[in-house]
Order: C-alpha cells, then structure tokens, then sequence
C-alpha cells in the first residue's frame, strides 16, 4: 500500500498530536528554547494533561500558564492533581478556536489539522509583538522560525514570511542540503520527543520520518546529490518487502 493509505490505518490523535503526552524532558527542552520564565504568561494548547503546566510554573517560575483542551476528563484529572500538588495552574475545558489567548506571551500549538491551523494562525497574527508560538515538527505555514531545537520550532510575532518551501525547509533544518543523514537526525529527534515505551516501535517511525524527510527535500529540490542514498534505496526496500508499505511512487511524482 502507499505511505498515505498505511498512515490512514493509524489512530488519528498519533498523526496529529492529539493524545500524544510530551515527556518532562521535552517540556524543559521547549521551555529553554524560547527561554520561559517569570516575565512570561504561558498557553499550552490542546494541553492534554497539566504536566507543562505544572513545570511550567514549579520549574520556570512563570507568571501564569494555561492549558486548554477539549477533553473534560482530562481537565478534571489535571485540576485535581494541581489542586493535590497546590500549583495554581489554569486548565479549560474548551475548543482552541474559541479561546481568548491574547494576553500569552508564549503559546504550545501541536496540531496537523488544516482547518485548526488556519484559524488559529489568524489569531497568531494577531497577537502582541514578541509573542512566541512553539509547533513540533511542522512549522506554522510559510514561515520561517525565529529558533529551532529540532523537533521544536519557534515563531515570534510578526512572524517573517519564508520565500518558498525550500527557504524554510533549510531553515528549520539549518544545513545546505538534505543528506540521509540529516533527515535519520531530524527523524530521531522527533521520534525521541514523542518517544513510547515500545522501543522498536519508535524506530520504525524513525524509518518511515526518515523517508518522508528525505523524499520531500528531493521533491523541493534540496537534497545534497542526485542520486538516491544506498541508505534510502535499503530503507525503502524493507518497509516495501516486510511491511508492504511503498514509498517508490513518490519518487516517480
């Protein structure tokens, strides 16, 4: 089957964040980043839990921090385990499209939804200069970052407008080109960041990031050479032989 079908067989919330808890470490990874701290009132965005809130505020000293998600459960759970650790965060049972967040001056987004994107990107806009806006993995569309730690990505209001594809994709990756190398960095990066317990399953989603990382820089023209890596040819090979999962197509489009 192609990538696109294979990636349709898998739980919506794992392809677009949702329900996907960052580790501690990757929360003071993005906070040190965009340097958090006690000047700053912090949102995080479909939240999921009140762990960011929690170190947010107990390890960067923040001003307020905000978590909104549209789960009641999990914002019932999260308040009651701030409340139990008498950390006076902020969690909303709410729909991000609908929430007021002008007053944040640093704000988490993870979503891959088109539609949530372009509404909220509208907001982003919108909102005071020197507001910061921290993505995973994708950038906020057509921009080019203001800092980048791989998979986490800064954007500061008002956000600088990228030329091309080609102008962000080398500017969040910070090299010349794309080499197989680069896209196995980036791809386990992310990988790490979103980590499960099931380790061998973290490296098959490295495989296949590695893949796409790869393929879409060739696609943009940006790859170092003009043959295709031994790498990605063997890589390509296996996820077609032992998972029936083609990649082969893209090259060809």
């Amino acid at each position: 089957m192609k990538i696109e079908e294979y990636l349709k067989t898998l739980p919506e919330n794992l392809l677009s964040g949702e329900d996907v808890q960052l580790s501690d470490k990757s929360f003071r990874e993005i906070f040190k980043l965009i340097d958090l701290g006690e000047n700053d009132i912090f949102y995080h965005l479909g939240c999921n839990d009140e762990k960011g809130i929690e170190i947010a505020i107990s390890e960067f000293k923040v001003k307020k921090a905000i978590g909104i998600d549209k789960n009641s459960e999990k914002i019932k759970n999260g308040k009651k385990n701030l409340d139990q650790k008498n950390i006076d965060g902020q969690l909303i049972c709410e729909n991000i499209r609908e929430s007021n967040i002008t007053e944040a001056t640093v704000i988490l987004f993870w979503f891959t939804d088109e539609n949530i994107i372009e509404k909220m990107f509208e907001k982003f806009e919108k909102l005071k200069v020197g507001t910061k806006i921290i993505t995973i993995w994708s950038p906020l569309p057509d921009c080019l970052p203001d800092k980048v730690d791989f998979p986490y990505i800064s954007n500061k209001v008002p956000f600088k407008k990228a030329q091309n594809l080609q102008d962000q994709l080398l500017a969040i990756f910070g090299v010349k080109c794309v080499d197989f190398v680069t896209a196995w960095e980036f791809a386990e990066r992310y990988t790490k960041a979103i980590g499960s317990p099931e380790i061998k399953n973290d490296r098959f989603l490295t495989i296949i990031q590695t893949l796409m990382i790869w393929i879409n820089a060739k696609k943009l023209g940006v790859v170092c050479g003009d043959e295709i890596p031994e790498s990605i040819q063997t890589y390509i090979k296996i996820m077609k032989m032992n998972f029936d999962i083609d990649f082969e197509y893209m090259l060809k489009e």
